[in-house]
């Protein structure tokens, strides 16, 4: 396989992994790393540090498209940055002490977790839930277009949000994975922002946090611009597509099969990194 060969398989790869991603709210590095270090036996450090600039795509690819839809709700996304960027910027440093066994062992109890998530079904949240205090004080309450109109919604236990997304933003730095289902996790379920709002909020985050640790990552010599300009490239294009398809359309099935393929790779990863395979 020659070089272009080899950038057009990536492309294409990535290209898929923008789109699942955009559409879930994971990031495409769920799929980027498993694919780079099992199919193209990329060495897993330099797997992470590709994917964290082709997180970084992807957030630019789609944050754009859902502000001007008037789904991301910039206001929450800039407030939770504050701990993800920290928690991004420690992952990032501990990520030369852990061995590449280990690494890839919790990467894939990571995929597991996203798995279970996305293919978990979502109830339809209430427009009645009480305001809560801080998140007025800090105007967090919004609004997004429906079908049958504005709908609004109103932020609930923002200091529990704002914890996770420390969780949140230590997994990024460390796995690059820019751990958008702790993301949309702590919005949905814990602060009871509607999913879609969390999912298009977290496509917003994950860039900021990916480019926290990404500068650290670059210093030591772990991203390859031959390496990440195809990933780059293949999921900004996704990461496009999947944003206009999310605003028009149910994903319900296509998070089903998402599910089946990141649990597939997870076993993979956890199989290769107990057998000190990566």
């Amino acid at each position: 396989m020659n070089v272009l060969e080899f950038s057009l398989l990536i492309g294409a790869g990535s290209f898929i992994a923008g789109f699942l991603g955009s559409l879930t709210g994971l990031g495409g590095g769920v799929v980027i790393v498993p694919m780079l270090t099992l199919i193209f036996g990329v060495d897993i450090r330099l797997a992470v540090g590709a994917s964290l600039v082709s997180v970084i795509a992807t957030s630019s690819g789609a944050a754009a498209a859902y502000v001007k839809e008037g789904f991301s709700n910039i206001r929450i996304g800039m407030f939770l940055e504050i701990a993800t960027t920290f928690g991004a910027i420690i992952g990032a440093f501990l990520h030369p002490y852990l061995s590449t066994a280990l690494i890839a062992v919790i990467f894939g109890v990571v995929l597991i977790f996203s798995a279970i998530f996305s293919a978990r079904p979502r109830s339809r949240e209430s427009a009645n839930t009480p305001p809560n205090k801080l998140a007025a004080r800090l105007r967090m309450n919004g609004s997004f277009p429906t079908a049958e109109g504005e709908r609004k919604y109103n932020v609930r236990n923002v200091p529990q949000g704002f914890s996770l997304m420390f969780l949140a933003g230590s997994l990024s730095g460390l796995l690059g994975i820019g751990s958008g289902a702790m993301k949309v996790l702590a919005m949905d379920q814990v602060m009871r922002i509607p999913f879609k709002v969390s999912t298009t909020t977290s496509n917003f985050m994950i860039g900021v946090t990916a480019a926290a640790s990404a500068g650290i990552y670059l210093s030591q010599g772990l991203i390859r611009p031959g390496l990440a300009m195809p990933v780059m490239l293949g999921v900004s294009v996704g990461s496009l597509i999947g944003a206009k398809v999310l605003i028009r359309s149910v994903t319900s099935t296509l998070r089903l099969i998402f599910a089946a393929v990141v649990t597939i790779l997870a076993l993979e990863m956890i199989y290769n990194g107990l057998a000190g395979k990566i």
